[in-house]
């Protein structure tokens, strides 16, 4: 299985932008997804995590401004980001929780990150 982000671009302040990550290789099941960011010289954090079941959960950072979604069919999960700051700047990653057999264990994959960068 591997995780492809794509949407990453220069957008200026208060932009928007549509990240997508698509899973691929036929996983089983595909349980919480979310995206995390890192920006230059800090550490990884946890932007918007979605269940499968479509509850939520978002950084306070990006609260009111981001949108976490998901589409089971194409196990693809995306985040919409509007009134995009400066600090918002970083390599955003997909994570994914995947079983690969019914009842088998779950493991966590990542993409290899997506640059997001805005310019004041």
């Amino acid at each position: 299985v591997q995780l492809v982000e794509s949407g990453g671009a220069l957008v200026q302040a208060g932009g928007s932008l549509r990240l997508s990550c698509a899973a691929s290789g036929s996983p089983f099941r595909l349980n919480a997804m979310g995206w995390y960011r890192q920006a230059p010289g800090k550490q990884r954090e946890l932007v918007a995590v979605i269940t499968r079941g479509g509850h939520t959960n978002y950084a306070d950072s990006v609260k009111g401004r981001a949108t976490i979604s998901r589409d089971n069919a194409k196990n693809t999960v995306y985040l919409q980001m509007n009134s995009l700051k400066p600090d918002d700047t970083a390599v955003y990653y997909c994570n994914a929780n995947i079983q690969h057999t019914s009842g088998g264990a779950t493991v966590v994959y990542w993409g290899e990150g997506t640059l997001v960068t805005v310019s004041s």
